[in-house]
């Protein structure tokens, strides 16, 4: 199904998908600032934050779809696919910020990012809808490498039992985003990708609330922040992820994701003024390259 949707799609199409799933990309960058913002005004830990997140963001989804009229969701079909989206969004969520409490920031987005394409074209390989080239393993290894650089090579500071758990937890998150993505490649009839992104997370966002301690230090700021993380880099850059993923497929589409740590970075320059250095700025230009060979290839 998803190679005969990939060979019938135009040009028009794929550059409109290829033009979303950047959009979303660039939005989900935003997260990280945002969320690490959010936690330090409102006093929250970085699951209490994820939890907010997935609870807030899929919520004004569902009240924008009930003030519009929209027709909700129906058929077993369709809340399989609620389920599995939501339950996948909680892991992938859960999951990342188990490894970051085990090891590190750095750590945890290496393994977990860099993880998710690999799986991504695994699978498409294993189901038999994509054959492995040389351009594309060409691809993925300037992407790791890029985003090896960005990010910064873990240090030997954390032991080698919690460094095996968190690399452990990290895989487990990028397997939950990789097959969130290869199912939001296949859409389901009757479900448009506003209504699965807002009533999925509004599940998963439960799901994760027994596990957070979700004390919320009350503020204008503090509500200003929490609304602008769950709309920018949730709602919105979901929405966008899913929608571009219906022309362009689920490889290319988790390399373009990769968009998402270089606007990080870039924003935390700018905004926090870290420093990149000449390797944080060798690797931005190496995930670029491969971000746009990948557009390219889409």
């Amino acid at each position: 199904m998803h190679v005969s949707t990939m060979s019938t799609s135009t040009p028009s199409s794929r550059a409109r998908g290829l033009s979303t799933l950047a959009a979303a990309g660039v939005l989900w960058g935003t997260g990280g600032l945002l969320g690490t913002l959010l936690g330090r005004v409102a006093e929250l830990s970085p699951l209490a934050v994820a939890t907010y997140r997935l609870g807030v963001g899929g919520l004004l989804i569902v009240a924008f779809l009930l003030v519009t009229r929209r027709p909700l969701p129906r058929g077993r079909a369709v809340w399989t696919r609620i389920a599995c989206v939501g339950g996948l969004a909680a892991v992938f969520q859960s999951s990342y910020f188990a490894s970051v409490s085990l090891t590190s920031v750095s750590t945890a987005t290496l393994i977990t990012i860099g993880s998710s394409p690999v799986l991504v074209l695994l699978a498409e390989r294993a189901l038999g809808r994509r054959r492995i080239d040389r351009t594309a393993v060409l691809t993925l290894g300037l992407a790791l490498t890029g985003l090896a650089l960005l990010v910064g090579i873990p240090s030997g500071e954390v032991s080698g039992g919690a460094l095996l758990a968190g690399a452990g937890f990290a895989v487990l998150a990028a397997a939950g985003f990789a097959t969130m993505t290869l199912l939001g490649a296949r859409p389901v009839a009757g479900l448009d990708d506003l209504t699965s992104t807002g009533f999925a997370f509004t599940l998963g966002g439960l799901v994760m609330v027994p596990f957070a301690d979700l004390g919320f230090t009350a503020s204008l700021s503090g509500a200003g922040l929490l609304a602008a993380l769950a709309l920018l880099p949730t709602a919105a850059a979901y929405t966008l992820y899913f929608r571009g993923l219906r022309g362009i497929g689920a490889s290319t589409a988790a390399v373009m994701a990769l968009l998402e740590p270089l606007t990080g970075a870039v924003l935390a320059a700018v905004v926090l003024g870290e420093r990149l250095g000449v390797v944080g700025l060798v690797g931005a230009a190496l995930l670029s390259a491969a971000v746009i060979v990948s557009a390219r290839r889409g």
